[in-house]
């Protein structure tokens, strides 16, 4: 039998470690950054070009390394952070399994500057598929630079898997926010094709979270501080007035390294029950130190996950160490026991006359006195006659043309059972479009609305029930799809008399900036503003406001669904916060023009979602109900 197990080349086995390692420019400039901080740096600068496809650049002023240690690093597993099995149970680096730098040189082109301070000249190293050239000396102040360049260009499935720039590049930010904000006494910078989007010099940690998320954060914040002798809670929590219905602004540290921890998170939403709906979520940037040996870090190649040893314990203290820190700045509700349990009146001025109440009666007032009589002039007697209280001819006239119309009005008809009723069987697979279509809803048809939420109508052989929001939500949604289709089409917007202003984060506003153009294409019209984005026109049609349009364009997590685009499926967010919310009264034209542009959809039994919008109830299903 041949010999098939074989030795796989190291620079395989690097391009397969960072299939785990690098799954996008935001990995790599994760690592770089964290090897910086390793070192010591007090300032760090990061350069990106093309969200981090074409360049990243991390320099830093941190301690370097000598000529044999830059050519070591690039060795897989090669790490000066732990040397036997013990230390793993005792970790405070941010790296330590050295296999980033060799994951990042098999599958790019890197040049590294370093000098230690113990030698006079640093060393410049170029590499390229993980294939090192000749080491040469280089003039440099201590400190490491090291440059990523055309990343993946030996993998192209791994390259055109990158998404567009704009979400490429919010990963990119959001990897910076998690160190920025781990380390408040570094100072971090973030450049992004020439354009500076961070300067954070060193500072407090409250300082930090408002230099990254913006001045008006600071208003929000709520301080959070408990320890105990197994673990100590720090930080901010905001406060739920400014919670937001996107994800992005919540930070959990343990020992200032950025985890995801599903069990706590609950733990922290938990404590803003009866504060927040459901579809909220708080800013959050929480610090929790425990010594490493109660911790294992080593359960991810990330690093983003990690294992407590007395978790329960962690859990126990972090829920009443919010709700203590929500209730001691008044955000909570909460009870004053010191407040005194009388009524709290004012004394009475001595000096004040207080007159005696008296009670005006209008002694002739009679609800059914015709306009003719009222203009009459009022009778002079105080005495109320034995008539009063009786209705006057006039209205005694209108009751009975009201009931005279009813009765002479046809009668209204009843179903019989001894009647023939010819029934239009259909066959209908899945959703209800076969059936829409052959039964050809009429013209005349009769509309009511049920509870503010459903509309419904006859169908030859039955009846329609149809979900308002959701009906709404798959017009509008084709209506947008349809201006990103047609360059020519136009779709009507309203401009703004008072162009409104919605605050972002320096993360978001770029988010959003860069999806300006086709944003524009569906009606909403975006201008930059230094405190976020303006908005100057919307959609005309619809019942939203610009702050609710952009969470919908914020909403996009960026993970690609099978044949749809970001574009459509922010189109589908934006559909559905500008949809006729259920409860809210229809005329029933408006029912007949919705149902009208339903049918005329592509797809009118589902709404953008994929949730049914149309349940049938044909003559064979009402008929069983009477039997």
């Amino acid at each position: 039998m041949p010999e098939v197990i074989q030795q796989l080349p190291e620079n395989v086995s690097n391009q397969i470690a960072a299939g785990e390692v690098v799954q996008r420019p935001s990995s790599a400039v994760k690592e770089l950054m964290e090897n910086a901080i390793d070192a010591g740096a007090k300032r760090i600068e990061v350069r990106v070009v093309d969200a981090g496809r074409t360049l990243i650049q991390v320099m830093d002023n941190g301690s370097g390394m000598v000529h044999a240690d830059a050519k070591r690093c690039f060795q897989r597993h090669a790490t000066s952070k732990i040397s036997v099995a013990e230390d793993l149970y005792s970790i405070v680096s941010k790296g330590f399994r050295g296999e980033a730098l060799a994951s990042i040189a098999s599958i790019a082109h890197v040049e590294l500057k370093t000098r230690h301070a113990s030698e006079e000249h640093g060393v410049h190293l170029q590499l390229e598929g993980g294939k090192a050239a000749k080491p040469l000396p280089c003039v440099l102040e201590m400190g490491t630079q090291i440059a990523v360049r055309h990343l993946f260009f030996n993998v192209p499935a791994r390259r055109n898997f990158l998404k567009s720039d704009a979400v490429e590049m919010r990963h990119v930010i959001d990897e910076f926010h998690r160190l920025a904000l781990a380390h408040e006494e570094v100072h971090f910078s973030l450049h992004h094709n020439d354009s500076e989007l961070f300067n954070l010099k060193a500072s407090s940690r409250r300082k930090r979270v408002v230099g990254v998320f913006g001045s008006k954060y600071d208003e929000r914040l709520v301080p959070v501080e408990e320890s105990t002798d197994v673990v100590g809670v720090e930080g901010f929590v905001g406060k739920p007035e400014f919670a937001r219905r996107t994800r992005g602004e919540q930070f959990l540290f343990v020992n200032q390294r950025f985890i995801k921890h599903p069990l706590l998170h609950r733990t922290i939403m938990d404590a803003y029950e009866g504060l927040l709906p459901r579809d909220q979520y708080p800013l959050y940037v929480l610090f929790l130190t425990i010594d490493p040996a109660r911790l294992d870090v080593n359960i991810h190649p990330t690093k983003t996950e990690i294992k407590f040893d007395e978790e329960r314990h962690v859990l126990s203290l972090l829920l009443p160490a919010i709700r203590r820190g929500l209730g001691k700045y008044a955000v909570a509700p909460s009870l004053d026991f010191e407040q005194e349990t009388g009524l709290n009146i004012l004394p009475l001025d001595p000096s004040r006359n207080v007159p005696e109440p008296a009670v005006s009666v209008n002694a002739d007032y009679n609800p059914f006195r015709t306009p003719a009589q009222s203009n009459a002039a009022p009778s002079v007697s105080g005495n109320r006659s034995s008539n009063a209280l009786r209705p006057g001819r006039g209205q005694m006239d209108a009751w009975k043309k009201l009931y005279g119309d009813a009765l002479t009005s046809d009668p209204i008809s009843v179903y019989d059972d001894n009647a023939s009723v010819e029934l239009v069987q259909s066959e209908v697979g899945e959703g209800v479009t076969p059936l829409l279509s052959e039964q050809a809803v009429d013209q005349k048809r009769s509309v009511f609305q049920f509870q503010q939420r459903y509309v419904a109508t006859s169908t030859r052989s039955g009846v329609l029930l149809i979900d308002q929001h959701r009906a709404h939500q798959r017009v509008l949604y084709e209506l947008l799809v349809s201006q990103l289709e047609n360059a020519t089409s136009s779709i009507p917007v309203q401009r703004l008399l008072f162009p409104e202003v919605v605050e972002l984060n320096t993360s978001d506003r770029h988010f959003v900036l860069e999806s300006r153009e086709w944003l524009e294409r569906m009606g909403l019209l975006i201008e930059p503003h230094e405190n976020g984005v303006q908005i100057t026109g919307m959609p005309a049609e619809g019942e939203s406001t610009p702050a609710r349009l952009i969470e919908a364009v914020l909403e996009d997590d960026g993970n690609d669904l099978p044949g749809i685009s970001r574009a459509e499926r922010v189109a589908a967010q934006m559909a559905q916060s500008m949809a006729i919310r259920s409860g809210k009264g229809l005329k029933e034209e408006e029912m007949t023009d919705l149902l009208d542009r339903l049918f005329g959809c592509s797809t009118p039994d589902r709404d953008p979602f994929g949730r049914r919008v149309i349940v049938n109830f044909d003559a064979n299903d009402i008929e069983q109900r009477f039997q």
